[in-house]
């Protein structure tokens, strides 16, 4: 490392991390990102802010009553973490452009104290009719402690190519 220099302009220093751009988000790639624990303070901000007031998430009385074995967690929040987990790696950093759609299913329950993960795999990749553009498709696996798929979503997003130029304002 050099000495710093103070008299530099923010173009003229690389970010220290990029996100890759969808010609390197080639098909059949995967990553995994780090793992959270799910607190019951998580749940209880989560259903609180996005008004999730359903018993279920309540009320272990009445979970317990359906089945569930814990604290339950709403797949909403199951796909945010996810989501979140994703964005942490930095894979977008830089290079996300637009989230586009998504289709999204639930397959097990989470609780309270339940570890997550995701593997996401690119599944296409294909430029766009704008220069500099990419879609890029991937299917979100969400697992939990013991490495049981308990969501999956299937993102569709618009990504920077490596000859994506910024408007210029």
């Amino acid at each position: 490392m050099t000495t710093a220099d103070t008299h530099l302009r923010s173009s003229e220093v690389e970010p220290l991390v990029r996100g890759k751009t969808w010609e390197e988000m080639k098909p059949g790639t995967s990553f995994r990102t780090a793992k959270r624990t799910v607190t019951e303070a998580d749940l209880v901000q989560f259903v609180t802010w996005g008004g999730f007031n359903e018993a279920l998430f309540f009320d272990a009385s009445h979970a317990a009553a359906g089945g569930y074995t814990g604290r339950l967690v709403p797949g909403a929040m199951v796909y945010c973490i996810a989501e979140g987990l994703i964005i942490q790696t930095n894979v977008l950093n830089g290079t996300g452009l637009a989230f586009m759609s998504m289709e999204l299913s639930v397959k097990k329950p989470v609780y309270v104290g339940d570890t997550l993960h995701a593997i996401v795999t690119t599944t296409e990749s294909r430029a766009t009719s704008k220069p500099g553009r990419g879609v890029v498709t991937a299917t979100v696996s969400v697992r939990n402690q013991h490495d049981e798929e308990v969501l999956v979503f299937t993102p569709v997003r618009l990504i920077r190519g490596a000859d994506y130029e910024e408007a210029q304002r």
